[in-house]
């Protein structure tokens, strides 16, 4: 298992419509580590850290996130491990 972390930053509508409550849900499912918190711009920041497969996951399901958001974005930068646990909303 290689554990890997990426910070990934997702625009379009993507605040005010659950987007950090489902990303929280399926960051959990995946067991994927990290958090999620809205920016002041109006993108969606997303710490995604774990095994390489799980993150890849999550990464494709932010294309495109709930029904109820429309994601036009999504920029991503590798980072080291930190070794988070849990996955947080802020």
């Amino acid at each position: 298992m290689t554990i890997i972390a990426k910070k990934i930053w997702v625009g379009g509508r993507v605040q005010g419509v659950g987007f950090r409550y489902y990303t929280q849900c399926e960051a959990e499912r995946l067991g994927v580590r990290g958090y999620v918190r809205n920016l002041p711009d109006g993108r969606v920041e997303v710490l995604a850290e774990g095994d390489s497969g799980a993150v890849r996951q999550l990464l494709a399901w932010l294309r495109t996130g709930p029904d109820t958001a429309h994601v036009t974005g999504l920029q991503q930068e590798e980072i080291a491990p930190r070794g988070v646990h849990g996955f947080e909303t802020w």
